[in-house]
């Protein structure tokens, strides 16, 4: 679950906006297409019907890091021509024992999530649907009591690494590995809740310091 919010180089209005954002939803996506970085809509999930643009059966709205660079994956294109960029104020993950449930901040900034889109041309109507993917690391020993198996990848705010990561001529991906190395970059706010649904906190916030 993300709640969404713009980025300081677009404006808040123009950005898909919602508390409780679940797969399969309308999200925003930051990319650079025809040379100019631009602002669009995607559902959040990768596969689509090209024919309907809605999402398939195939479980698709996280890419795991270790299928990048495996030819015959869905993510392994996206990774090389279509990376974004998908915005987030905050995010829930869960323990995995469908009762323990965390809301996860950055302090004092954004999330830029390290996400993959994929275009689907419906040939009878000339629609085109866009889906996107967040891709997602290993475990990390810090979140052990959080989300032991994964944690998405969070791109640092520096600007060689956005502009290089939102270049679909660089296909150079090999310079991108050690983002794919589950770490903490910045302090984050981690706080218990309740509901997923609501976002009601239960317990007291505490800092997971970076590395």
């Amino acid at each position: 679950m993300f709640a969404f919010i713009g980025m300081p180089i677009y404006p808040q209005d123009k950005i898909l906006f919602s508390p409780d954002i679940s797969p399969a939803s309308r999200i925003s996506i930051i990319r650079e297409k025809d040379g100019q970085r631009e602002l669009a809509q995607a559902t959040w999930w990768l596969m689509l019907d090209p024919e309907t643009g809605k999402p398939t059966k195939y479980t698709s709205f996280n890419s795991r890091s270790d299928k990048l660079n495996q030819p015959r994956s869905l993510a392994y294109h996206p990774y090389r021509h279509s990376r974004c960029i998908i915005p987030a104020t905050a995010f829930i993950e869960g323990l995995g024992d469908g009762k323990t449930y965390h809301k996860i901040e950055l302090q004092g900034q954004a999330i830029a999530f390290g996400g993959l889109y994929r275009e689907y041309f419906n040939k009878e109507t000339g629609e085109v649907y866009t889906g996107a993917s967040i891709i997602t690391l290993g475990g990390h020993p810090a979140w052990k009591n959080i989300h032991p198996d994964s944690m998405p990848l969070m791109l640092p705010m520096s600007h060689d690494v956005i502009d290089a990561w939102l270049d679909p001529q660089n296909q150079q991906v090999d310079q991108f590995e050690l983002l794919l190395v589950p770490t903490i970059r910045y302090p984050q706010t981690v706080t218990k809740i309740g509901k997923v649904s609501k976002w009601n906190e239960v317990a007291d916030a505490f800092i997971v310091v970076p590395e």
